[in-house]
Formats: C-alpha cells, structure tokens, sequence
C-alpha cells in the first residue's frame, strides 16, 4: 500500500504547511544573514578606509611643516656664508622665525658647515630657547639661554663632548642629497622618544657646498593620535616603516626597554599584539609581490584563531624619501555584533507568523527585510561618499542597534568631533555638489567661500590650556553659526581654520560685506577666556579670506586655496599693523 493511503487529509494539509513554515523561517533567517553581512562588509570597508585616510592627513600635517621651517631657515637660492661667525645675529633671527612656524614638533633647527662650524636654536616653549654655537671646529660648542627673539644671552656653557657636526647622520645625509631628505627614524635618549630629521643641503653664493641645514620631528604626537582612535573594541591601528619597525600604534608600545637598560625600536613582527602581527604579516605578504601602492587596498585574511579580519593599508611617501604603511585591522566580528542574533529572531518571528497564515510570515519577512535593504541602500550611498543620506529605520531591536550605529557613524564621518561643524571632507563634497548642481541646472547664483584662521589661539591654548582653547573653539562656532543663515554651511577645516560657504550671493560686494560681517562676530570679546591676560596688543578674533565663485576659481580645492591666500594676505596686513 502506498504512502499516499496511510496519510489523512489533515496530515496532508498540516505536513506541506509545516515544512513550508521551516522554509519561510529558513529564508528568512539566510536572507536576513545575508543582507546582514553585506551591509557590514560596506560599512566595514568604508570605515577602514576612512580611517586610513585620516592617519594618512595626520601624517602629512604632522611633517608637511618641515620643508617650511628648512625654508625659513635658509631659503631657497640664499648663499651660505664662508663662516657663521659674522653672521650669528642674522641666523638668530631666522632659526627663531623658522621655529615659531611649528613649534610643535618643529622646535630644533640647526646648520653645520664644511669648516666644522655649528648654529642651533632650540626652542623650549614660546618665549624660551637656547642657541648651541661652535665657532671653530676645534672647539667645543657653547650654550646660551635667551628669552624673546632679541633677548639678552645668558653666560655661556661649554660642552665636555666635543660636538663634531660633520660627522653627523644629518650632515652626510644633505651632502650625499640635491633636496631635502629624511634622516633614518631614532630613539631620543633624553626622552625616549622616536624623531626623524629632514635635512637639507646649502649652497655658497657659485652654487658649491657649503652645509646641512636640519630639523628635528618629533613622532611623539603623532603616536598619541593614533593611540586614540576609536574603530572598534579590537581593532588596531598602526603605522611603520617598510622594514617593519613601528612608528605608531593603538595597541602596542614603539619602544621597549632592554635588559641593559637602553631602549630599541619594536617591529610589527614582535608586537604583543597578536592582530597587529598578523596584520603585518597579511601587508608584508603583498608588498612582497606588489610594492607600488596607489590607492589604499581592502582585504580579508584569516586571522588569530582564524577569525575573519578585515584590512586597510595605504603607503605614504614624499619627494623628501619618507615612505611609512598605514594599517588599519578590525576582526569581523566587531561589525557583526547582533546580527547573529538578529537573523536567530527574524526567523523565530517568521516560524510564529507562517503558523498563523503564511501571508502574515510574508509581511513579517518583507518588514525584516525592508529595513535590511535600507541599510543596505544606505551603505551603499556611504561607500560612494555621500555621507548625508538619510536612513529612516526606527526600530528598538538589533537592526535598529544596527541602524543607530550606521547613523551615529555618519554622524562621526561627517562631524568635526569638538564643535559638531562639518568636518573639512563635508566641507569639501559640499563646495563641489554646489558647483555640480549649478553647471547641470544651469544655475548661474553665485556663491562665496570664507575661509577664516583665527589670530593667536596658540597662545590661547599656552596660557589657559587645552581646555580653554576647546571652549573658545566652541564659542566661535557659536558665532559662526550665528552669523550665518540656515542654508549655509560652516566647517571646521583644521585646527583653528573655518570654511564657510555662503550659497546665493548675487555680487562680489555682497560677499565681502559677509565677510566683514563674520570679521566682525570673530572680534567680539570672548565670553569663555578672559583675554585681558594675553600680552598687551596681541591681536585676537581672526583673519577671514574669501573667494567668489566662479571669478575666482571653479573647483572646491580652487576655492579653498583662493581663500587661503586671501586670509593670509589680509592677516599679514593686520599682523604689519600691529607690529608697526
């Protein structure tokens, strides 16, 4: 007898509708995993990237000074003197203007000569410094304390050590080199921290050598700002040298103590961090077989315990021989939290619905699903680079914990983290989109961009602290917002520095009469900083340059860059004032 006769239609209609409930449950759950785990991929390797790339930013404003105070120093086509002896007055006050333009890291500059002959200022803070002197190469050199660019030396002090400059890595790395170039990275004995040297060769007034002009870089800051990004619970964060040698990174330290008491650099190879060394190996791996990096590279490897990683890195160079690796690599299961979960209760909920009517799991598995597939959207919107997409999920269980990261992300991506401003890469897509908008809709409103830098916030920060300097940062943004109509948009683009784009200004004049007007709102009083103790006639408020569009330039970076121009031009007229 056949199955068919031992089943009775009961058993026929309840059999086909359970299995069909396992299936809607099985589908949902697969489908909810899936969607799921795309979505983190997106969100995963758009996070990474970015992160690299603001490792990559801090790197480039950490050391992008150093080709200035070298040119400040003793600028470019500048012939060097036969011998520093009758120009020390001269050299004093050019090492004091080249150090006050980074003073941090850029406090140390110095110059030898092929006579054995060395000058050096170095800068404790802002009105402190000593000079380090060696008149004759035989001679050891002599320190001399001085407060202000023109103060009075103290008594000098000789050195026991005989100093002999020429000999130096510094010195033989600008003679053998026809640009600036970076000396090997070192430990500081005194400090036990890492700096790296960029020299430069000088010439004599027929072209021949003459010296080395250097300064010193230190990592110091560099190490503390990737020691505090925030990726995940376990990721890490690091950069090095192609050889492996860590300059900086978020979970291990870049120097160890030997058992002699001296300190040595620590490779990525034998970091305490098991991720981070498997990370450089996963890095190490492909530069072996691809050494050229021209954009940053995604991947996943297999990591401790063979946990999924997924991987960032981007390579760094300069015309000056600086080569470092940003690394960034977060296990995948910091992105998957929940959803695991998640996808276990979708299915639940699509077993309990198909039970009732098989409709009811259909609605439940196209409400789980609708949501999925706007964070999916939304992902894929944030991977293109459109941080603003809006992402309407309002949900209390792991989606909706899903969907307010996803947004508290955007939120962080697209935020200047102190003043809740835009940050400098919104700022930017901003300027563009406007400028897009208007060549594809025939818009012809003009608009300004007003780039403002404010005047002396570093003596702000020296006299109050930083937390002083973090209200005043508050307080003009308060300002700037203020000063500004809804439709503007306002940035903090680094720093101290403000972008403000200022949408549908009919004229030039106009524009400038914003600018007066935002010049205006920086000079008023601070109520968060009693100024009255910052050195009589110090300048406050701040220096505000515009660029009209499209007079004066037809891209973002145009803009921006007019507008640089433009606040220093006019912050150098003030600055002349004052001093005159």
């Amino acid at each position: 007898m056949s199955l068919f006769n031992y089943l009775s239609l009961r058993q026929w209609l309840t059999l086909p509708y359970i299995a069909l409930v396992f299936s809607v449950a099985l589908l949902i759950g697969g489908l909810s995993y899936r969607t799921g785990s795309q979505t983190v991929d997106t969100v995963a390797n758009h996070l990474l990237l970015e992160t690299v790339a603001r490792i990559g930013q801090a790197i480039d404003r950490h050391v992008v000074g150093s080709g200035a105070v070298l040119e400040a120093a003793f600028p470019n086509g500048m012939a060097a003197p036969d011998s520093i002896v009758g120009e020390l007055d001269t050299l004093r006050t050019r090492f004091w203007i080249a150090t006050s333009l980074h003073l941090d890291p850029n406090n140390y500059v110095y110059y030898g000569n092929l006579r054995g002959e060395f000058f050096g200022l170095w800068r404790f803070n802002v009105q402190d410094a000593e000079l380090r002197i060696k008149r004759q190469a035989e001679k050891p050199r002599q320190i001399y304390r001085f407060s202000g660019i023109n103060g009075a030396l103290s008594a000098p002090d000789s050195e026991e050590k005989m100093f002999e400059p020429r000999a130096r890595p510094w010195y033989k790395a600008g003679e053998s080199n026809n640009s600036h170039t970076w000396t090997s990275i070192y430990i500081d004995f005194r400090n036990a921290e890492l700096v790296a040297t960029r020299a430069r060769r000088v010439l004599d007034g027929q072209g021949g050598f003459q010296g080395v002009v250097a300064t010193d870089l230190s990592l110091k800051r560099l190490n503390e700002f990737v020691r505090r990004l925030s990726v995940s619970a376990n990721a890490v964060a690091f950069i090095i040298e192609p050889d492996g040698k860590l300059i900086a990174s978020s979970r291990s330290p870049n120097i160890a103590i030997q058992p002699d008491g001296t300190s040595a650099r620590i490779n990525a190879a034998e970091s305490d961090s098991a991720l981070q060394r498997a990370a450089y190996a996963e890095v190490q791996q492909h530069l072996a077989t691809a050494p050229r990096i021209d954009s940053p590279i995604n991947r996943r490897f297999d990591g401790p315990d063979n946990e999924a990683v997924e991987l960032a890195f981007d390579r760094v160079r300069d015309d000056a021989g600086l080569d470092w690796i940003i690394a960034v690599a977060v296990p995948r299961s910091d992105f998957m939290q929940g959803v695991t979960a998640n996808v276990q209760r979708a299915a639940l909920i699509g077993l309990l619905a198909a039970v009732a009517a098989v409709m009811l799991g259909l609605g439940v598995l196209e409400w789980v699903g609708r949501d999925l597939r706007r964070l999916t959207r939304a992902a894929e919107e944030v991977g293109e680079g459109r941080l603003e997409v809006a992402l309407d999920v309002q949900r209390n269980d792991e989606i909706g914990v899903l969907a307010n990261t996803f947004r508290q992300m955007q939120h962080r991506l697209s935020t200047d983290a102190l003043t809740g401003l835009d940050n400098r890469d919104v700022m930017l897509r901003q300027i563009r989109r406007r400028i897009q908008y208007g060549r594809r809709a025939g818009d012809a409103k003009s608009f300004a961009v007003l780039f403002v830098d404010l005047n002396n916030f570093k003596l702000i920060n020296d006299h109050f602290g930083h937390d002083a300097g973090d209200r005043t940062l508050l307080e003009i943004s308060q300002r700037l917002r203020d000063a500004t109509r809804s439709d503007d948009r306002v940035a903090r683009y680094a720093g101290d520095e403000f972008v403000l784009m200022i949408n549908d200004i009919p004229s030039r004049e106009i524009a400038e009469q914003v600018r007066r007007q935002v010049e205006v709102a920086l000079s008023q009083p601070l109520q968060t900083v009693d100024l009255s103790l910052l050195p009589a006639g110090m300048p406050t408020g701040g220096a505000v340059g515009m660029a009209f569009y499209p007079e004066d330039g037809d891209t973002a970076e145009q803009l921006i860059k007019y507008g640089d121009r433009d606040m220093y031009a006019r912050k150098g007229g003030r600055l002349e004032t004052v001093s005159a």
